[in-house]
């Protein structure tokens, strides 16, 4: 008997190059065109190939473009988020597994509603937090700096890494916690020793997301960073807006991809962790 032909299969396999095509097209139009001289983008069409590779867009881009005033390219402003980033990312996440080492092993009366509360400020919108906390960093004197805007993304970045680990750290067997504290292990032995070897996941999880979303903001960047803090996504938007001269599109498209890199790198190298770290956590809890 001949083998039926797997329409199924093929139909599922078709669909996905489909949706692969759909969110891969407006990233070869950006590509390509960041490539193209004015000339082609006015005359050619939207798909078109560069006529010639040339790197001058990116180049001004990166070290002339006009943000406004400025004509200082996106380079300081890239930097800023990499002193923005790195630190908020690497303080939230650590704070985050503490958080969640205690909600799921060291359960104390009440803690179950502190979690819940926490998981408020998963929902809060951006907007909320902005007068409060534009009045706390007035009274701590870091408002429009760097150490500010750091400061904001750990305090919003809490809830979610808190969440993160408490759901992971429940499927660690409660029993190879009780054992260790049998044996003499104190609060941070057991976390060093045990928790923490078993933590890669989701601190990769926390590490993408909380990169994500703190590279990607806008919001508080603009609010809470100074003329010398502004991240490259505050940049960006004055780029793309400045109205003197004549509209780069190339410039425009390279600049986008150069403040879109750092996360797009973020996901193709520690991506298969974050699957991973997802779907660990999401056993119970």
């Amino acid at each position: 008997m001949a083998a039926k032909f797997p329409f199924g299969r093929a139909a599922v396999y078709l669909l996905l190059v489909l949706c692969a095509l759909y969110y891969l097209v407006p990233l070869y139009v950006m590509l390509a065109t960041s490539f193209k001289s004015l000339e082609q983008i006015r005359s050619g069409d939207l798909l078109d190939l560069p006529s010639s590779l040339s790197g001058a867009a990116w180049a001004k881009a990166w070290g002339s473009a006009c943000t406004g005033a400025a004509c200082e390219g996106l380079a300081p402003y890239f930097f800023n988020s990499l002193r923005m980033a790195i630190p908020a990312v690497l303080i939230s996440t650590l704070i985050g597994s503490l958080n969640g080492y205690v909600l799921a092993h060291w359960r104390f009366r009440g803690s179950e509603i502190l979690f819940t509360t926490l998981m408020v400020g998963c929902f809060i919108p951006f907007q909320v937090v902005i007068l409060p906390m534009a009045r706390l960093l007035g009274i701590a004197d870091i408002a429009n700096t760097t150490t500010g805007l750091v400061f904001v993304h750990i305090v919003y970045g809490l809830a979610f890494t808190t969440m993160f680990f408490r759901n992971y750290y429940v499927t660690v067997p409660e029993e190879l916690i009780k054992a260790a504290r049998i044996d003499g292990a104190g609060f941070f032995l057991i976390y060093r020793k045990i928790i923490f070897p078993l933590s890669l996941p989701i601190f990769m999880v926390c590490f993408i997301w909380q990169f994500t979303q703190i590279w990607n903001d806008f919001l508080f960047g603009v609010v809470f960073g100074g003329s010398d803090a502004q991240p490259v996504t505050v940049a960006l938007n004055n780029l793309v807006n400045t109205s003197t001269g004549v509209k780069e599109y190339n410039v425009d498209m390279a600049a986008a991809i150069i403040a879109a890199l750092p996360t797009l790198a973020l996901y193709l190298v520690a991506g298969k962790y974050f699957v991973r770290g997802l779907t660990a956590g999401a056993v119970k809890g």
